[in-house]
């Protein structure tokens, strides 16, 4: 087997990207191979040469959206990152067509999107805290309540952004949009050092805009 050039794993992050736009504005059914490499700019023999069915390519743009919600979650509060400006105007910048390829595999109900949710409950319920030592506080079902009232802002990301007047994925949308929900939240729920972290790093944010 030929080693993989940095010019094939540009091709396929090319069009793996154009994938993840057209499912996320069409659907997969409504997507086709033709219509993903005219997108990216290339032959849908290569893109079948890259990742061999519709199907395929489907899986690889869920692995690595799950992978990017991971790095960002293990970025943001285990490496505690959440303070920090430029990593907010990270997620900002590359987040918005993730976010809108996970609500619409939501919306379709891909069994990927149920992993990917039930990784977010997980990974929430591990970071949820309570000030109280000892609290019975039923973290499993906040986590995945929490979770759902997140991912379903990205489900009804059109809705919201109407509301708002401004695409809630555009800078000052997104910065509105994460600051009422840090609004929303109680610092006991997420532990007090946690929500700081984050008014912190959105005030930080915001005063370079």
């Amino acid at each position: 087997m030929r080693p993989i050039s940095e010019e094939d794993l540009t091709t396929r992050a090319r069009i793996r990207d154009a994938a993840l736009g057209l499912f996320a504005e069409q659907g997969v059914k409504a997507t086709t191979i033709r219509g993903i490499a005219e997108a990216a700019k290339v032959s849908p023999g290569l893109v079948q040469h890259h990742f061999g069915s519709k199907e395929a390519l489907r899986r690889s743009c869920d692995e690595y959206v799950l992978a990017y919600l991971r790095d960002q979650v293990n970025a943001g509060i285990t490496e505690h990152n959440l303070e920090k400006p430029e990593f907010i105007e990270s997620v900002h910048r590359t987040a918005p067509p993730l976010m809108k390829y996970l609500g619409r595999a939501l919306v379709e109900g891909s069994p990927a999107a149920a992993t990917m949710f039930d990784d977010l409950v997980r990974l929430t319920e591990e970071h949820l805290a309570s000030d109280e030592p000892g609290s019975d506080d039923d973290h499993r079902a906040r986590a995945a309540v929490l979770t759902a009232m997140k991912l379903g802002i990205t489900v009804l990301h059109e809705h919201v952004s109407r509301a708002l007047g401004t695409d809630m994925y555009a800078q000052q949308g997104a910065l509105r949009v994460s600051k009422a929900q840090l609004d929303l939240i109680r610092p006991e729920f997420l532990g007090r050092d946690l929500f700081e972290q984050a008014r912190t790093g959105l005030e930080k944010y915001e005063g370079q805009r």
